[in-house]
């Protein structure tokens, strides 16, 4: 125990200031996605561009490229919520319909074929299955996000499940903490958008 608390000690004091600002940001984002509230577009839009250049340091291409989505899809989202049938009225949380459910378990696939087969023929990773597995559910999360689907939260929960300990792994420990974050967010976000949905 004291082994892993000094490890975590010892690499939150390598913790960028980069880092810092996009764990701030990042976190900032999940909290207001959680409230339905329009500023988890531009706090998220901060974050992501500073991943970006934090995943490139680490090797997690996937992720970063990730982040490149994150951004576009934050635009999109912010637009999205903001406008419904073309009019400027507010979108309403909606569930993903049975076909949207299919077209999701095709798109999950689909991203992490091409993913894996990227880190593994065109990357140093380190971690290719991995990766790839948390950035297609992350994909499909943000996606869902921006359409205001009830289920984007349980694409975040199993996805920080998954993060928290591989970027421990790639020694960004302030992230995986945040991660532990977004886990909590997330898990309570899910609460409150499902009851404001019924």
């Amino acid at each position: 125990m004291t082994d892993i608390l000094q490890t975590f000690v010892n690499n939150l004091e390598t913790t960028t200031l980069t880092e810092t600002i996009a764990v701030v940001f990042g976190v900032l984002s999940v909290w207001f996605a959680r409230k339905e509230n329009i500023l988890v577009f531009p706090t998220g839009i901060i974050s992501v561009i500073l991943y970006v250049y934090i995943c490139i340091g680490a090797k997690l291409y996937a992720d970063m490229g990730i982040n490149v989505f994150y951004f576009v899809m934050s635009a999109y989202g912010w637009y999205n919520w903001t406008h419904q049938n073309g009019s400027s009225e507010e979108r309403q949380i909606t569930r993903t319909s049975k076909k949207e459910k299919v077209y999701i378990i095709i798109a999950l696939f689909t991203f992490f074929a091409i993913l894996y087969f990227t880190l593994s023929n065109f990357t140093d990773s380190n971690v290719p299955i991995i990766d790839s597995i948390t950035t297609s559910i992350f994909l499909i999360g943000m996606w869902l996000m921006a359409l205001k689907k009830v289920e984007n939260w349980t694409f975040w929960i199993v996805g920080d499940l998954i993060s928290i300990p591989l970027y421990a792994y790639k020694g960004l420990i302030l992230s995986s903490f945040q991660f532990t974050i977004f886990l909590i967010l997330a898990i309570m976000g899910l609460i409150e958008w499902r009851k404001r949905l019924n």
